[in-house]
């Protein structure tokens, strides 16, 4: 962004002041605003007084910055920060916004931009002769699809050409740009296509509609004939759900006849009964005592047999 300053002290006004109409408007404006919150007005009136004198001079932004009580480097921060404030003097008539965004610099905006300076003046913020024409150069304003465009005062001009731009700067010149339609300068409505739709063209009818009549009682009869399709039903391929096995999903009666037979077969287990649990036992979980054997590798006891000499 270029650096934007105030215009020279001799081209800058003594004082200023709403007129009535915009006194009213601004103490409306101001009022809008909760208690405390007063300084965010001053967008709007800094706009007002553009459009009042034109652009916005060092005396406008000092009122407004009174009116508002604020400081003058705020007021002066947002005058020189939005490009849609004027700070020089421009066109009384005209001032023209030429977009050199990409979208219009691919459509001919370099044109556009001859054309303003043939009729208006070679360099951008300088006024014409009488001092009623102006032009710059801006970005993007938010017109692409209709490119190439301009912006005059809060109006757009869209979808230009250099032949359309010098009657549109004619007419202004003369005083007569009320009589200039805002918008796109072809046969189009806003942003439509071009020389009207292109697509969607054929006429659809729906399949059914509340206008429709209703359908007599054969065809509900036929169409109740055709039996639902199993397109959303969940496909299952557990063997629980087998029909072919006999499960509790699939024969609940042969399923519990299965369960009470396996009840009364005698359990593999039942034969070998283990060994009495008594206090102190390995049964019970209590450890060996030192050097006893457990188990299988305790040595059998075998009796000794007397004879009858006393002999072992």
């Amino acid at each position: 962004m270029s650096v934007r300053r105030l215009a020279e002290d001799q081209v800058q006004p003594a004082i200023f002041a709403f007129n009535d109409e915009n006194s009213v408007w601004a103490e409306a404006t101001i009022r809008k605003y909760p208690a405390g919150r007063q300084q965010s007005a001053v967008i709007p009136l800094l706009m007002r007084a553009q459009e009042q004198d034109g652009w916005v001079t060092r005396a406008a932004i000092e009122f407004v910055a009174n009116k508002l009580d604020m400081p003058y480097i705020r007021v002066l921060e947002v005058a020189t920060f939005y490009t849609q404030f004027q700070l020089k003097p421009v066109g009384t008539r005209a001032h023209i916004q030429v977009c050199g965004t990409t979208p219009c610099m691919l459509r001919g905006a370099e044109d556009l931009m001859k054309v303003c300076q043939h009729k208006i003046h070679h360099d951008p913020f300088a006024l014409n002769a009488e001092g009623t024409l102006s032009w710059e150069e801006v970005e993007c304003q938010g017109a692409c699809v209709n490119a190439p465009m301009v912006i005059i005062f809060k109006d757009a001009y869209e979808d230009l050409t250099p032949q359309r731009l010098e009657e549109i700067i004619d007419a202004f010149e003369a005083g007569k740009g009320h009589e200039i339609k805002p918008g796109p300068q072809i046969d189009r409505i806003f942003s439509a296509p071009e020389g009207g739709p292109q697509t969607l063209n054929d006429e659809i009818k729906p399949v059914r509609t509340n206008l429709d009549p209703h359908p007599s009682a054969e065809e509900v009869a036929a169409a109740a004939s055709i039996p639902p399709a199993d397109a959303g039903r969940p496909k299952d391929t557990a063997p629980e759900t087998d029909p072919k096995l006999k499960t509790p999903a699939t024969a609940p009666a042969a399923a519990a006849a299965n369960a009470k037979a396996a009840e009364k077969q005698p359990s593999a287990t039942a034969k070998s009964k283990p060994a009495p649990k008594t206090p102190g036992s390995a049964a019970e979980g209590a450890p060996p005592e030192p050097g006893a054997v457990s188990g299988d590798l305790k040595p059998k006891r075998t009796r000794r047999k007397t004879t009858t000499e006393g002999e072992s």
